[in-house]
């Protein structure tokens, strides 16, 4: 499975006469290429080409005298194989914003529903383009409202993008927006677990704590949020349980239960306390949810959250043990 787009750096010298030898040429003769001129101006002291493949793949080149950068959702010429990879946010802000513009209009030519939430289009651009998962990624939004059960995807989409736009989580753009994964193949189970990350970070942000993921911890694991508000710091691990229509057999409230001590004998006992464990319900529909509320299920740790969340910003749950956290319920 490929990773979210990256940017590959190769210093040297390189020329219109090089581009076309080392790049043009090996796409041309591997996938059929055609190399036209990017869609935007290129940054200051750099010249640039798009390639756009016959399987609908595309990448960006741009080149001066001292180095050269590529990013490109298909195979890499064999020239730029050894060279380093650099996320957005590490390679020179000219070139990650002429890139992101490219993508982008190319994403919204593509995907024009995606073009009224542009904070969201840019947040998971990095998968949205990649090269695996370019089709999978905007299928799980789209038809599947990004894991809100009886929603349309302008509600899930609207939800997202009024939460990315806060700005919270844009530092951690690339590890977040690769949690969606990249896979050709759509895995809804684990792209509604990354999203109750998004979820719980929403609730915790609406609460008034600052954020921060993936948290390293001495055993090896990384917790998914250190939270902090007036001096204090928690550490947050969040799950998010199938839906009982997914599940083989049980209700909601035994897949709270089930999921919940999956997690709870596994990273957490490891880790040894400290951690509010939360619970992300927000795949159930209403009848299963109101059955947890109303049992208010034990989850196997203490403390712990077990929420809900809604497109229209809706939010409900419970708690066990001493939570120290102020939360909405």
């Amino acid at each position: 499975m490929a990773r979210p787009l990256r940017f590959r750096h190769a210093p040297g010298r390189w020329t219109q006469s090089r581009v076309r030898r080392d790049v043009y040429d090996d796409l041309d003769r591997n996938l059929g290429a055609t190399m036209n001129s990017p869609w935007f101006k290129p940054p200051s002291a750099f010249e640039g080409h798009r390639f756009e493949m016959e399987n609908s793949d595309v990448a960006l080149f741009l080149w001066n005298d001292d180095e050269a950068y590529w990013l490109g959702n298909t195979e890499t010429p064999q020239a730029l194989w050894k060279t380093e990879k650099y996320g957005f946010a590490e390679v020179p802000h000219g070139v990650s914003r002429w890139a992101t513009k490219e993508l982008t209009a190319q994403l919204h030519e593509e995907s024009p529903w995606l073009e009224p939430y542009p904070h969201l289009s840019w947040y998971f651009l990095p998968v949205f383009l990649s090269k695996d998962g370019r089709e999978t990624t905007r299928t799980f939004f789209q038809e599947h409202a990004a894991g809100f059960p009886d929603a349309t995807a302008e509600e899930a989409l609207e939800y997202f993008e009024s939460f990315l736009r806060t700005g919270v989580l844009d530092d951690d753009r690339e590890v977040m927006a690769g949690k969606l994964g990249t896979s050709e193949y759509l895995d809804l189970t684990r792209m509604t677990a990354a999203m109750g990350e998004f979820n719980a970070a929403k609730v915790l942000h609406d609460a008034g704590y600052d954020l921060e993921p993936e948290i390293p911890v001495s055993t090896g694991h990384a917790i998914d949020y250190r939270v902090e508000k007036d001096g204090e710091g928690t550490l947050v691990e969040v799950t998010r349980p199938l839906p009982p229509n997914r599940r083989s057999a049980g209700t909601g409230v035994a897949a709270v239960r089930d999921t919940a001590e999956t997690k709870s004998v596994g990273q957490l006992q490891e880790h040894g306390g400290g951690v509010v464990l939360f619970v992300d319900c927000s795949s159930f529909p209403d009848d299963d949810w109101m059955a947890v509320k109303s049992e208010k299920p034990e989850v196997h740790h203490r403390p712990a959250v077990v929420f809900r969340t809604r497109p229209d910003g809706r939010v409900d749950g419970y708690t066990k043990g001493r939570v120290p956290l102020e939360l909405p319920f």
